[in-house]
């Protein structure tokens, strides 16, 4: 997309509680796609593509900085890169804080305000990583906290409660949907905005979900997926690919390095962004 259509450094700033409403109303209006960025250069990308609202990837932004995925990055690191990405985009943008960084509710609190400061308008907090799963009260009650931190700051913070039942292969399969949608209530009930269960593409238990569900479905889609149009049928509202473009840009990385140190050829380098078009992206950020 030509760089003309990009937010310009001359547009005026929405506030953070405009682009919090703005995020909100994306849900309603129709399906919300959300590439996710683990960089400024990715974010501004996404947003020059015409992304409405941008997530971010906690494993893309992870492996940018040298961490593993998975609880590894830490709270002053995570908060940080959501930081620049806000400040380098216009349109909204929503946290993957992964399960909080740090178990108790002191911890949660501190990551909450932080990434709030930071100029997040949604927060992605997930269940998994204890037992496989954090015990649905439990969970309900951090969700609740995270709520509570949003309301203190006067910012409509969309709360997204992953469910990791079928990321992860928790139980039996025949009772995964039914544990699903039980979850998915008790997080609701304690604030959540919207309901994220990766792993699940399923046309007929989506579905069935979405119809019990009184916020948005979020499905985490990739490569063998359902359409976004196929998706939206099912009652979907929100889109997002997780860590995909990052593994992608990473694929191609590593495949050009192999080919430079093996046959000593350029063939995987075809293709790459202009260098002018890139650099005219990150010139047209707005000011923060």
């Amino acid at each position: 997309m030509s760089t003309t259509t990009s937010t310009s450094r001359s547009t005026p700033r929405a506030t953070q509680q405009e682009r919090a409403e703005l995020f909100r109303r994306l849900h309603r209006d129709a399906v919300l796609v959300l590439p996710n960025a683990w960089d400024v250069a990715s974010a501004r990308l996404i947003e020059d593509a015409g992304a409405a609202a941008i997530a971010t990837t906690s494993a893309g932004v992870s492996w940018s900085l040298g961490r593993a995925d998975g609880n590894q990055l830490g709270r002053d690191l995570a908060v940080d890169a959501v930081r620049r990405i806000v400040a380098a985009v216009g349109v909204p943008v929503t946290a993957d804080i992964e399960t909080g960084y740090g178990e108790t509710s002191s911890a949660l609190v501190r990551t909450a305000e932080a990434v709030i400061a930071a100029g997040a308008v949604g927060i992605n907090i997930e269940d998994s990583g204890v037992s496989p799963l954090r015990d649905t009260g439990a969970q309900a009650a951090r969700i609740a906290t995270v709520r509570a931190v949003a309301d203190a700051a006067r910012v409509p913070l969309f709360v997204n409660a992953r469910i990791d039942t079928y990321l992860l292969q928790v139980g039996d399969p025949a009772g995964r949907l039914r544990e699903t949608t039980a979850r998915a209530q008790a997080y609701v009930d304690a604030g959540a905005d919207g309901v994220f269960v990766p792993g699940l593409v399923a046309a007929d238990a989506l579905r069935e979900l979405a119809a019990e569900l009184s916020v948005p479905l979020n499905v985490m889609a990739g490569p063998g997926a359902p359409s976004v149009a196929q998706l939206a049928a099912t009652g979907v509202r929100r889109i997002s690919v997780g860590m995909g473009i990052a593994q992608a840009a990473y694929a191609r990385a590593r495949l050009a390095a192999e080919e430079l140190l093996t046959t000593g050829s350029y063939a995987s380098l075809t293709g790459g962004i202009d260098y002018a078009d890139l650099n005219a992206v990150l010139l047209a950020a707005p000011e923060p």
